[in-house]
């Protein structure tokens, strides 16, 4: 992590970097910018993001593949659509075949610094 820099900044950059159809976990963003125990700190970076139209906070879902920030946008199933959109099946509120969506930002961002 770059000790310089906002934490919520470095959540947004990594998760302006997960690409269409793919979803990551707010712990595995966390492990990324080297704060293990900052899941819920990215939490609220991605609460806070609903403002910025270039954060597709929609990719982020929890470490099992439930949509639990769905609230966070507006109408109920705003977050399932923007998902579906990109081809990612959605049921009850859980990304349908989770690992094979799952985008890890340490393994796919392997240059980091």
């Amino acid at each position: 992590m770059h000790k310089s820099r906002d934490f919520f900044t470095d959540v947004y950059d990594v998760v302006r970097l997960i690409p269409r159809g793919r979803v990551t976990s707010y712990g595995a963003i966390a492990d990324y910018l080297g704060a293990k125990q900052g899941a819920r700190m990215v939490g609220w970076a991605m609460n806070a993001a609903h403002s910025l139209s270039d954060v597709p906070a929609h990719r982020v879902v929890n470490r099992t593949g439930m949509l639990t920030g769905k609230h966070h946008f507006g109408g109920t199933n705003l977050m399932q659509q923007l998902l579906e959109s990109e081809g990612i099946l959605v049921q009850n509120d859980q990304v349908t075949h989770f690992k094979e969506h799952f985008w890890d930002p340490t393994k796919a961002l392997s240059s980091k610094g």
